[in-house]
C-alpha cells in the first residue's frame, strides 16, 4: 500500500539511489555523519557535576529530526557502541564502558530513544511548522529525562556508600538544564523548518508519493 510520506530533509538533499546498494551506502554515510555531530558536539561541554552542559541534546535532536527514525536511532547507537567500546568520543574526549555505567549513561542511551521518536514525528511532517517541531522536541528531551534521571538517582558515587537519589538527581541532573535545554529546542525548531522553506525555494521540498515501508530505511 502507498501513502504520502513526507520523508526528512536528508532524503530531499541525498535522494534514494536507483539500486539497494547504492541506497545503502548512502543511509551508511548519513547515520555516520549523525554519529560524528553528536561526538563533536559532545566537547563542547562545561564541567558540571556529576552530569556536564554539553550540545549534544542539540546534536541527537537535529540528527534525529534530519535523518527520521531508523537511521537517528542508529546514529545514536552507532555513538553508544564505539564509545563503549572505548573511543574518546563521550563528553571530554571520555569513552568506555566506566562511562555508560556512570552519572550519565542513562542519557547516552536515552539518546537512542528521543532520535527515534523526533525522527518518527519529523517523517510525519511536523518538522515543516516551528511549533509542532517544538512540541516533538520537548517530548524527546522527555524521553531523555524519563531514562536519564532514574539511572542517575540509582548511580553510586566513587566512595559513596550509597545511591545518588532522586532528590539530587532531579537538582544535579535536571533542573540546571532547563535554559540551556529551552535554548536548545528553540534552535532546532528554527533550523528544521527554515530548512525545509529553503528546499522549496531550491525546487527539493516537493512532496511526492512514496513508499511507506521502505522510505527513509536502510
Amino acid at each position: 500500500m502507498h501513502a504520502v510520506r513526507y520523508g526528512t530533509i536528508a532524503d530531499r538533499v541525498m535522494p534514494r539511489g536507483a539500486t539497494r546498494s547504492s541506497a545503502a551506502v548512502r543511509d551508511v554515510i548519513l547515520v555516520l555523519a549523525g554519529t560524528a555531530l553528536v561526538a563533536l558536539l559532545a566537547q563542547v561541554s562545561i564541567p558540571w557535576f556529576p552530569v556536564p552542559f554539553t550540545g549534544q541534546t542539540l546534536a541527537v535532536l537535529l540528527v534525529g529530526g534530519m535523518l527520521g527514525a531508523l537511521r537517528g536511532a542508529l546514529s545514536m547507537a552507532v555513538y553508544f557502541a564505539i564509545g563503549a567500546l572505548g573511543a574518546p568520543i563521550f563528553t571530554e574526549q571520555s569513552g568506555g564502558w566506566d562511562v555508560i555505567m556512570g552519572a550519565t549513561g542513562g542519557y547516552i542511551i536515552g539518546f537512542i530513544l528521543a532520535a527515534a521518536v523526533v525522527g518518527w514525528l519529523c517523517e510525519r511532517g511536523v518538522d515543516r511548522r516551528v511549533v509542532p517541531m517544538i512540541l516533538a522536541l520537548i517530548l524527546g528531551n522527555v524521553i531523555i529525562y524519563a531514562v536519564g534521571l532514574p539511572w542517575l538517582a540509582s548511580w553510586t558515587p566513587p566512595g559513596a556508600d550509597a545511591a545518588f537519589g532522586w532528590s539530587q538527581a532531579w537538582t544535579y541532573g535536571f533542573e540546571p538544564f532547563v535554559f540551556g535545554d529551552a535554548l536548545k529546542l528553540v534552535i532546532v525548531a528554527a533550523l528544521l523548518p527554515a530548512g525545509w522553506a529553503l528546499l522549496q525555494r531550491t525546487g527539493f521540498g516537493r512532496d511526492r508519493e512514496e513508499d511507506g515501508p521502505r522510505a527513509g530505511m536502510l
